[in-house]
């Protein structure tokens, strides 16, 4: 089996527009949800989110490229030309037949349908945009990356509700770890930060108003947010031949379903996906230092989570930092993964724990190291990073320090 390796990274986020400036924000431990700002949103009743204000797309696409980009698209393409440029590969020849792309998301293109069906039932008109399908199908994003790119080798996207992300890269993990492909671009993105797609958030009646507190005992809910992250997966001799920076090694990934429940989560399901991630990575619990946790904020996953770390890692799991960076950034839903992974990267590189911010009152159902509000200095080793998404499908990654 190949050994794989992260060589490049980029991300568009409530936090920053950049790795850099995400990083510094999560270490800071920085709040980047805020009011919500877009049409008709005075009619709803959750008004925060992770959202990117200021979004420049005309300054960054042309006319023709805006009729083919929803919003999710363009967050991926900005991420995948920061994470490509940063790795130095040029897709070419029998590279580029031996690379592809895998990418997470749930909502796709849900600004383009709430747009048109404004079009077609509010404002009555009958027809739309011919590049409509295009621009809102779930695999837009995975295949302009690919266009764009030169990318000839296996690309889809993955769609598993808050765990597509972790999903995608582990899918791009073990291509590459096969044989399969000598690199793969992956990661996710979302917007459902839209009129129709909050709305529908809201019936479920799990998001907070004010905002996103895991593992406090005060906790009433999870916060959208909205963005990408893409990183380029690459084998680690092919790297290592070329010179290349290595930001960090991936060594595991498990995925299991609960097959319980299709919105509450399963803490036998999640502690075997934890499980089988260190077995498939073949090191011990007590190996691990941090655990980046799915962490949403609502009152079932957060002591669920908590409950199936302890399961997982044993008397260990009072040894491990483990946070949540949704409090700062928001819900990515099928991108969150991606962007939860910058965090596991900082902790491994740069030996910074990013924090759970907002932790006002402990909660004696999840009683681990929750980094609360301040971020750590600390060495280490190996990271997991967990994804718990409805459905009861379950994706953890493990990673260890470059070396």
């Amino acid at each position: 089996m190949k050994r794989v390796v992260i060589t490049g990274a980029g991300t568009v986020n409530a936090l920053g527009l950049d790795v850099p400036t995400t990083l510094a924000a999560m270490a800071e431990g920085k709040n980047g949800v805020s009011d919500l700002e877009f049409r008709d949103v005075d009619r709803l009743a959750i008004k925060i989110g992770g959202q990117i204000h200021g979004w420049n797309a005309e300054g960054r696409f042309n006319r023709q490229q805006m009729a083919l980009y929803d919003r999710f698209t363009q967050f991926t393409l900005v991420a995948a030309e920061e994470a490509i440029r940063q790795s130095g590969l040029e897709f070419i020849g029998d590279l580029a037949t031996r690379s592809g792309v895998i990418l997470g998301t749930s909502g796709g293109g849900l600004t383009t349908q709430d747009d048109n069906y404004r079009v077609v039932y509010e404002e009555g008109k009958n027809r739309v945009h011919p590049f409509v399908v295009p621009k809102l199908m779930n695999n837009a994003a995975c295949s302009h990356v690919s266009m764009a790119y030169n990318l000839k080798g296996p690309s889809f996207t993955v769609a598993t509700a808050c765990a597509s992300s972790n999903h995608a890269m582990g899918q791009a993990f073990n291509m590459i770890r096969c044989g399969m492909s000598t690199a793969m671009v992956t990661g996710g993105s979302e917007s459902m930060l839209c009129f129709g797609g909050v709305k529908a958030w809201e019936g479920l009646r799990v998001m907070s108003k004010d905002a996103c507190r895991p593992f406090s005992m005060n906790r009433n809910g999870m916060v959208q947010g909205e963005g990408a992250a893409v990183f380029v997966f690459e084998e680690y001799e092919h790297a290592k031949k070329r010179g290349a920076e290595i930001l960090a090694e991936v060594i595991g990934f498990a995925m299991t379903s609960d097959a319980s429940d299709i919105v509450m989560p399963s803490k036998q399901g999640a502690a075997r996906a934890i499980s089988g991630a260190l077995n498939d990575a073949q090191v011990d619990a007590s190996a691990v230092g941090y655990i980046n946790a799915h962490g949403t904020g609502t009152a079932a996953n957060d002591k669920t989570e908590c409950a199936a770390v302890a399961d997982a890692l044993g008397a260990h799991a009072d040894n491990i930092m483990i946070s949540s960076t949704k409090s700062m950034h928001g819900h990515l839903i099928g991108g969150t993964g991606a962007v939860e992974l910058l965090a596991c990267i900082m902790a491994l590189r740069d030996g910074i724990i990013a924090p759970t911010i907002n932790y006002e009152e402990p909660d004696p159902e999840c009683a681990l190291d929750v980094v609360p509000n301040v971020a750590r200095e600390a060495q280490v080793e190996v990271a997991l990073s967990n994804a718990f998404a409805f459905g009861g499908l379950n994706a953890v990654l493990a990673l260890k320090k470059a070396s």
